[in-house]
């Protein structure tokens, strides 16, 4: 998805096998959803069962759901004034350390800011766009120290050479096929059913990183 708009902190059994986040484009205050994580079993009329990493999971898709492909990138497509959005940890010295990088275009353009977020217990996930880049050496290992600047402040972020970055295209239902690698974010209903309105699709195998 695309992965959308919410934070998402609802609670439920651990045999459901969901992961709870706040993705890229979830800046915005919206009502809660639930992270899911997998790759596509199925897909029978607009039932989308998804096999996560303990669990397979049904969601419902509307007719007119967003479907949307993250593609492989690099570093070489941004520069100051691309708008980027990046799951990263904090460092000692109050900088971040990316653990992916998203680029956003046309296709996907989510409101900016900064929550947090769960790739990894304390993780962030910053929308923003690039104010200054340069290449620079952490821990002797090679890569790019980004500002990031929103409206409510700014971030230094370095980006490792070998970290995954991603950008976006268009796709449609005919993506979601057995095996492809997706990320989405459900809201439950009030019969427990989930339902999406996008869905974000790896394309040739790719594994969504965020």
């Amino acid at each position: 998805m695309s992965l959308h708009r919410g934070r998402f902190f609802l609670a439920l059994p651990l045999t459901v096998g969901l992961l709870f986040a706040t993705f890229s484009h979830g800046i915005a205050q919206t009502p809660q959803r639930i992270g899911v994580r997998g790759s596509v079993v199925s897909i029978d009329g607009n039932m989308l069962t998804v096999k996560t990493a303990t669990a397979s999971v049904k969601v419902e898709l509307p007719d007119n759901v967003r479907v949307t492909y993250l593609v492989k990138s690099d570093l070489t497509k941004i520069g100051p004034g691309s708008y980027v959005g990046t799951a990263a940890l904090p460092q000692p010295d109050g900088s971040l350390r990316a653990l992916e990088l998203q680029i956003f275009n046309d296709v996907t353009n989510p409101p900016e800011g900064h929550t947090p977020f769960d790739t990894a217990p304390g993780s962030t996930m910053t929308n923003a766009k690039i104010d200054t880049i340069a290449a620079t050496s952490v821990d002797k290992i090679q890569g790019r120290m980004l500002v990031l600047r929103y409206k409510d402040g700014e971030k230094h972020v370095f980006v490792p050479a070998n970290v995954p970055i991603v950008t976006y295209e268009k796709a449609d239902r005919s993506a979601l096929t057995p095996g492809a690698h997706l990320i989405l974010f459900a809201v439950p209903k009030a019969d427990g059913t989930l339902t999406t309105a996008s869905v974000n699709v790896g394309k040739d195998g790719l594994v969504p990183p965020m």
